[in-house]
């Protein structure tokens, strides 16, 4: 393995997706409200991002390593870590400082914003620091907030952010919007649960399938996301967000049939697999459609 993969590896680069839908998402509700976007500040709102994922992929490689818990994972494409510390334990503190370093380099974009657009960012930006840090460490250990803290970092936190850097404000479109990835990365965390709970519980943490089980945790899934898409009508309804973000309702033929899986084999591992990928096409699909919906609209 090259120098280049002990980095690449912690950072889990096929899975830093994510942050460009949400971003595009809070870029969508600045565009609908203003007419027109800073394209620098929707890139540094993007770097910032990226930095942030892959700070808390990498702290979470690093922190999973030291308590045990890669040694004891059922690793799947989408759950179980990278692989990369138990393969090669000597290389454990460059997972830790690629993790700092992009926690670093999330805070300067953070403190650039801050210059430019005013203290009111300061807020969401500290939370967001907050469960960079927090996330392995402690909020897996929380149930409630273990379920919320991923959807409140690439939902409200990352969208409202990026909305915010390229308008100077807070607003409830882009609250609305950010309802939309809150359910469905709360959710993709969630199912990605099922494949480790006796690894996780061994390990001290206390997350909905360890303290509900499978079958209420399935049921917290669907409702989560029969929400995802209840919110998106509502705002719809309310004027909050423009008709053409209705597209993201397409994505109810993948989520319908995603639901009755996750509830159908809850308890059944093998079964189960093919739904966590559909999850993420979910995720990454659905806010994606809502974003052109809002260029659109």
């Amino acid at each position: 393995m090259s120098q280049a993969q002990y980095i690449l590896g912690p950072m889990r680069v096929p899975f830093l997706t994510l942050p460009p839908v949400c971003v595009a998402l809070g870029a969508g509700t600045a565009f609908w409200t203003t007419g027109h976007v800073d394209g620098f500040y929707v890139v540094l709102a993007l770097l910032g991002a990226l930095a942030a994922h892959i700070s808390v992929n990498a702290l979470n490689e690093y922190f999973d390593f030291k308590s045990g818990l890669d040694f004891r994972t059922q690793r799947t494409p989408f759950s179980g870590g990278s692989g990369t510390l138990p393969a090669n334990p000597d290389k454990a503190p460059w997972a830790a400082r690629t993790g700092w370093i992009a926690f670093g380099l999330t805070a300067l974009i953070g403190l650039y914003f801050l210059w430019v657009r005013g203290w009111a960012l300061l807020p969401l930006g500290l939370l967001g620091l907050f469960v960079i840090a927090a996330y392995t460490v402690w909020l897996t250990r929380v149930p409630l907030l273990c379920l919320v803290a991923p959807g409140l970092g690439f939902g409200v936190l990352m969208v409202m952010g990026t909305d915010f850097v390229l308008t100077g404000r807070y607003s409830w479109p882009a609250f609305a919007a950010s309802l939309v990835p809150f359910f469905l990365v709360s959710n993709l965390l969630l199912l990605n649960q099922f494949p480790d709970v006796e690894a996780d519980r061994s390990v001290g943490r206390r997350h909905l399938l360890i303290t509900a089980g499978r079958r209420s945790s399935a049921v917290v899934y669907s409702i989560f996301l029969g929400l995802t898409f209840v919110s998106l009508a509502a705002a719809v309804y309310l004027g909050l967000l423009p008709r053409a973000s209705l597209l993201g309702l397409v994505m109810l033929v993948v989520a319908v049939p995603t639901a009755a899986g996750v509830l159908k084999h809850a308890n059944d591992l093998s079964k189960l697999k093919p739904y966590l990928g559909l999850n993420v096409l979910l995720n990454l699909l659905t806010p994606a459609l809502v974003a052109l919906g809002l260029l659109v609209g």
